[in-house]
């Protein structure tokens, strides 16, 4: 089996490389923009119709930009479309796609990775290009593992051009060992695993506050000094939360052995489902990242051995992990969990861990010898 995981390489071209792929990203937008017109003039997202309504005008318009590149702006343009054209339908706002600066979708035919020799050929306007790039130590780990190569995104972002590269590596087999860790994904605790294991920093939360404090303070300036700042601070928080998700996820696949099924809550559209009293718990909730620490934990997991499944999270936080009673009111605060049926006292995330390991199990999963699965935990409930 084989996986696909997306690398970032930086860039490093020599001015005259640079303005020719400024250039080629201008002329890449200039095509995706007009067929994003015309197809929402027309109310066309097919893919073969929109091609032959603007190929031919976008050819003579832009004879310099490769023919492949002109097919990969209507390409993207199409997507832009049918997204557009969805959230229409559902009734939600949506408008003409537009982009100041498009990305560019580069596939076998129109660049080539050549790693030992430290450079990328890019189709341009100026013909093929050579460009230098640069690898951290992690990228390179990746990209020494890779056994094919994918499409490549070119992004120029703060005056400096990135590569996002999509590779395949070999997939490290699954084989069950029986056992199963659960894992209650919080707001107030980042992960509690339940092999007694609690994951994130107490000081993660007090450098959320910290930056929103200094958004808003910001915020209530209006100055465009203040403004430029804004636009700094934003893309360090995501950064900072980015750092997080990847620490959280490392550590808890770290914590298991290969062969070990790790169950997470299905957590979709959690922020309607849920009421959260209080500005910070909304604020808190409406930043909160699941999503994308699950995607870090799957691949992450897949590339030790272990899976990612997941369970329907409904009455984790309220059911009794020793004797199955379920009550609203068995949580008492945030962290302490009492059962009003058999008196058992836990942490009260620990508890929804178990729970969430047991609902999988009760789901009849059983492991690949065809004995039960096993959740990891020292002490088994009564």
């Amino acid at each position: 089996m084989s996986m696909q995981r997306t690398i970032r390489v930086g860039l490093k071209p020599t001015p005259e490389q640079a303005d020719a792929l400024r250039e080629t990203l201008r002329q890449h937008t200039e095509c995706f923009n007009a067929v994003c017109a015309y197809g929402w003039q027309h109310q066309e997202r097919n893919g073969v119709r929109l091609h032959h309504a603007t190929y031919r005008a976008l050819r003579e318009r832009f004879p310099a930009l490769p023919s492949q590149l002109v097919v990969a702006a209507r390409e993207r343009a199409r997507e832009a479309l049918r997204s557009a054209f969805g959230r229409a339908r559902r009734g939600k706002k949506a408008s003409q796609p537009r982009s100041r600066l498009c990305p560019i979708r580069y596939d076998a035919r129109t660049y080539a990775l050549r790693a030992a020799k430290g450079y990328v050929s890019l189709a341009s306007v100026a013909g093929r290009l050579k460009v230098p790039f640069a690898l951290d130590p992690h990228t390179q780990g990746i990209l020494d593992q890779a056994v094919g190569f994918d499409s490549a995104d070119m992004i120029h972002r703060k005056g400096r051009f990135w590569l996002h590269i999509v590779v395949t590596i070999s997939d490290v087999e699954f084989q069950p060992s029986g056992d199963v860790v659960g894992v209650d994904m919080g707001l107030s605790r980042p992960a509690v695993c339940s092999h007694n294991r609690f994951f994130g920093k107490r000081r993660w939360k007090e450098i959320e506050r910290r930056y929103f404090r200094l958004r808003r303070s910001l915020q209530r300036k209006g100055t465009r000094s203040a403004k430029r700042h804004l636009r700094k601070l934003a893309g360090k928080v995501n950064r900072f939360r980015r750092d997080c998700d990847h620490v959280l996820s490392r550590r808890i696949v770290d914590s298991v052995q290969p062969g070990t099924v790790i169950v997470v809550e299905n957590l979709v559209d959690i922020r309607s489902r849920t009421k959260q009293r209080g500005r910070e718990s909304r604020r808190r909730l409406h930043s909160w990242s699941f999503a994308r620490l699950r995607s870090f934990l799957a691949y992450k997991a897949a590339a030790k051995g272990c899976k990612v499944v997941g369970v329907d999270p409904r009455h984790t936080s309220q059911m009794c992990s020793r004797c199955g009673h379920v009550h609203r009111r068995n949580r008492r605060s945030q962290s302490r969990f009492l059962c009003r049926a058999c008196g058992f006292e836990l942490n009260a995330d620990l508890n929804a861990a178990r729970n969430i390991a047991r609902k999988y199990l009760a789901s009849g999963a059983t492991c690949a010898a065809g004995g039960p699965l096993s959740t990891g935990l020292a002490c088994q409930p009564a």
